[in-house]
């Protein structure tokens, strides 16, 4: 009875073979050991490719859909103001698809027409974006950031939007004219004025970038900014950092996370003119 138990795996599908059972659990106990996903689930379809009394196939079905971007699915009419962490990174072009073989994904893209193409633009829908997260996009070539800085600028609305982690270096063409919260933290800005144009920022995260010094961040100083974060730029340790940081902005209420501090009030200025005497 007990061997009868182990002879169905957890899927429901029946084996003859108590050797699978063996390896596929011992495989399973070693997986628990490891904290990432992406090699969890290769090496899982490689033992699935090898076992062929598992009675399933691999690729799995879902393989048909890794190159696909939320709007290019079919039968939905989800838009853009509706999701907050949609996928913008277009899939590699028609020859790299060609030299990997992967046909299916080739075809499924030539497929699309001209109108399809057009009506997909009008169903993401950027312009009545809110609230959006555009982080771990993987902006691998030319052609995947041409198409994310496309899409930023069709940000007309957003209030708060989150860029961490895309490798960005510059975005000083583009113009986000409602954004009060922005979070481009851990991409490759080295200065202020590689920042996007944010006139009514309030919140700005600049944590792991770049930055080397304060140059530039004067070109904030005209805006409601309240909180800055600078962790780990090395502008951080520049002498009298937070002083200077909060003499160039006076709406400045908190740096790295920490309110303004008495003692980072800059002193005041002493003008010599007022303490010369006239020795006559």
């Amino acid at each position: 009875m007990q061997q009868q138990d182990m002879s169905k795996s957890s899927s429901g599908l029946n084996t003859s073979s108590h050797r699978f059972c063996k390896s596929y659990s011992s495989h399973c106990s070693a997986l628990s050991d490891t904290d990432t996903t992406l090699p969890v689930l290769s090496r899982h379809r490689g033992i699935l490719q090898q076992s062929a009394d598992s009675g399933i196939s691999s690729p799995l079905p879902s393989d048909s859909f890794k190159y696909l971007t939320w709007h290019e699915l079919k039968e939905h009419d989800v838009r853009g103001n509706q999701i907050r962490c949609p996928r913008v990174r277009e899939g590699p072009s028609e020859e790299e698809l060609f030299f990997r073989g992967e046909e299916d994904a080739l075809q499924a893209r030539k497929q699309v027409t001209e109108k399809e193409k057009w009506q997909q633009r009008l169903q993401e829908n950027w312009e009545n974006c809110a609230n959006l997260n555009l982080s771990f996009q993987d902006l691998g070539d030319l052609y995947q950031l041409e198409n994310f800085n496309r899409i930023l600028r069709r940000l007309i609305r957003v209030e708060r939007l989150w860029l961490v982690d895309n490798s960005l270096t510059d975005l000083s063409a583009i113009r986000l004219p409602r954004c009060k919260e922005l979070n481009v933290s851990k991409n490759h800005f080295t200065s202020f004025k590689q920042l996007p144009k944010i006139p009514q920022i309030r919140q700005l995260s600049l944590a792991d970038n770049n930055i080397e010094t304060l140059s530039g961040i004067s070109d904030l100083r005209s805006t409601p900014l309240e909180s800055l974060i600078l962790k780990r730029n090395p502008c951080e340790f520049k002498e009298n950092y937070r002083q200077l940081v909060f003499s160039n902005l006076p709406n400045l209420r908190m740096l790295d996370g920490v309110p303004k501090l008495p003692e980072d009030c800059p002193p005041p200025e002493i003008s010599f003119l007022s303490k010369m005497c006239t020795i006559l």
